[in-house]
Protein backbone atom coordinates (compact mmCIF):
# COMPACT_ATOMS: atom_id res chain seq x y z
CA UNK A 1 0.00 0.00 0.00
CA UNK A 2 1.63 3.46 -0.93
CA UNK A 3 1.60 6.68 0.80
CA UNK A 4 -1.12 8.23 -1.52
CA UNK A 5 -3.52 4.99 -0.96
CA UNK A 6 -2.75 5.16 3.05
CA UNK A 7 -3.63 9.08 3.29
CA UNK A 8 -6.59 8.57 0.90
CA UNK A 9 -7.87 6.22 2.97
CA UNK A 10 -7.38 7.86 6.34
CA UNK A 11 -9.09 10.99 4.58
CA UNK A 12 -11.98 8.84 3.54
CA UNK A 13 -12.22 7.26 7.41
CA UNK A 14 -11.93 10.92 8.88
CA UNK A 15 -14.99 12.17 6.73
CA UNK A 16 -17.01 9.68 7.80
CA UNK A 17 -16.38 10.48 11.41
CA UNK A 18 -16.85 14.09 10.82
CA UNK A 19 -20.59 13.30 9.24
CA UNK A 20 -21.17 10.82 11.76
CA UNK A 21 -20.46 13.72 14.34
CA UNK A 22 -22.47 16.36 12.13
CA UNK A 23 -25.57 14.43 12.33
CA UNK A 24 -25.44 13.50 16.19
CA UNK A 25 -25.33 17.22 16.59
CA UNK A 26 -28.16 18.04 13.62
CA UNK A 27 -30.13 15.44 15.62
CA UNK A 28 -29.49 16.44 19.23
CA UNK A 29 -30.55 20.27 18.04
CA UNK A 30 -34.01 18.63 16.50
CA UNK A 31 -34.41 16.54 19.53
CA UNK A 32 -34.36 20.00 21.49
CA UNK A 33 -36.87 21.41 19.33
CA UNK A 34 -39.19 18.39 19.56
CA UNK A 35 -39.02 17.18 16.65
CA UNK A 36 -38.48 13.89 17.42
CA UNK A 37 -38.90 12.39 13.95
CA UNK A 38 -36.34 14.09 12.08
CA UNK A 39 -34.17 13.58 15.77
CA UNK A 40 -34.52 9.63 14.87
CA UNK A 41 -33.48 9.87 11.65
CA UNK A 42 -30.64 11.83 11.86
CA UNK A 43 -29.45 9.68 14.88
CA UNK A 44 -29.86 6.41 12.05
CA UNK A 45 -27.55 8.48 10.01
CA UNK A 46 -25.33 9.39 12.67
CA UNK A 47 -25.09 5.89 13.25
CA UNK A 48 -25.07 5.03 9.82
CA UNK A 49 -21.99 7.18 9.02
CA UNK A 50 -20.50 6.02 12.57
CA UNK A 51 -20.32 2.55 11.34
CA UNK A 52 -18.44 3.78 7.80
CA UNK A 53 -16.00 5.44 9.56
CA UNK A 54 -15.27 2.30 11.72
CA UNK A 55 -15.25 0.02 8.56
CA UNK A 56 -12.74 2.27 6.57
CA UNK A 57 -10.42 2.36 9.73
CA UNK A 58 -9.91 -1.16 10.23
CA UNK A 59 -9.67 -1.81 6.73
CA UNK A 60 -6.61 0.98 6.71
CA UNK A 61 -5.67 -0.90 10.10
CA UNK A 62 -5.53 -5.06 8.60
CA UNK A 63 -3.85 -3.08 5.43
CA UNK A 64 -1.15 -1.44 7.64
CA UNK A 65 -0.76 -4.55 9.49
CA UNK A 66 -0.29 -6.93 6.35
CA UNK A 67 2.54 -4.56 5.08
CA UNK A 68 4.55 -5.29 8.10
Amino acid sequence: MGETNTYQMHQRAAEFHLQAAHAHNAAAMSHNKEDHLSAHELSRQAHEHSAKAFEASQKLLAEFKTEK
